[in-house]
């Protein structure tokens, strides 16, 4: 029996996890990863395009690094508080980080609305702008599903965290859509159960797109992706955070353990650090922290933290 406190915990350290497993093909085709291991990356190595340490946090676990501060330290407005995180973190103020260095990895759109938040001063008035529909914003949305229990706040705030940069509704409703996934699973509803309660909140705030992505999800098979590289995703799994969802759906639905999943997540190929932090997310509060084997934990640069923090949301 994976109990609350294991499946937020699980939720956090999920994204942690495929996040630095995949980081290290990151960009990768899906034949050149099957080259280099024929039976799927099953170790946290570090390395990849941008040269991490076996365990560091890439872009992906720093800003739900971020939101999640800002529900441990909310304040009067926890979305300006969510924006002024991604803002030390883009400014070096970071773990890890020499203060004034830019982060190794920053999407286009994270930058431009972070940008425009500090032009503006409103976190609900940034935003890349419409058309700008990459996965960066759903990459770091799982904390808002971990610490809010009301689901009208919680979907809202899923919403207007993702605005801050990816303001464009099909990155919004993803990120809502998603959360009610996760919540659903934390509250131990059954895989089927929980996506389709995502579903129908897509549809409930008339994002056809978001609705279709969870539907083509539900008949995605992970194990039959890595095997053929045929995906037939939107965006062959390069970013779109549409496809990122419908990875994150087929991933919650597999059977099988977590690590199986997520293996096989990564082998796609191309955005693999990003798609599978997403269905990491997932993955975790499923089957909870306990389902990541302990030698990818002990690498992770902020599983000791987060795992305070999942005591911390508990007791909220």
């Amino acid at each position: 029996m994976v109990d609350r406190r294991d499946r937020v915990a699980g939720g956090l350290l999920g994204v942690h996890a495929g996040d630095a497993l995949g980081a290290t093909v990151e960009f990768s085709s899906w034949a050149s990863i099957r080259d280099r291991y024929p039976d799927g990356l099953r170790d946290v190595v570090g390395g990849g395009p941008f040269g991490w340490s076996p365990g560091d946090a890439t872009d992906d676990t720093d800003l739900t690094r971020a939101v999640l501060l800002a529900y441990l330290s909310p304040g009067e407005d926890v979305v300006r508080a969510a924006a002024d995180n991604m803002v030390a973190w883009l400014r070096g103020e970071w773990p890890g980080r020499r203060p004034g260095a830019e982060p190794r990895d920053i999407g286009g759109a994270t930058r431009a609305g972070l940008v425009r938040y500090l032009q503006t001063g409103d976190p609900r008035a940034s935003g890349a702008g419409l058309g700008r529909a990459d996965n960066g914003s759903l990459m770091r949305c799982i904390p808002t599903a971990l610490a809010v229990t009301d689901q009208s706040r919680r979907i809202r705030e899923s919403m207007e965290i993702s605005a801050i940069t990816h303001d464009d509704p099909r990155c919004t409703v993803a990120c809502a859509a998603y959360n009610e996934i996760a919540a659903a699973l934390l509250a131990g509803a059954a895989p089927d159960a929980a996506v389709m309660v995502g579903q129908a909140v897509a549809t409930r705030l008339i994002q056809p797109a978001a609705v279709e992505a969870i539907g083509y999800g539900r008949q995605l098979r992970p194990a039959m992706l890595a095997v053929t590289g045929q995906t037939f995703l939107a965006d062959d799994a390069a970013g779109y955070v549409l496809d990122s969802l419908s990875l994150a759906v087929a991933a919650v639905l597999d059977a099988r353990p977590l690590v199986e999943v997520l293996v096989d997540i990564v082998r796609i190929g191309n955005d693999t650090d990003t798609n599978a932090a997403i269905a990491g997310g997932l993955l975790g509060v499923r089957d909870g922290a306990s389902a990541i084997p302990t030698e990818w934990l002990s690498l992770l640069q902020f599983a000791d933290e987060f795992i305070t923090a999942a005591d911390a949301l508990r007791s909220q």
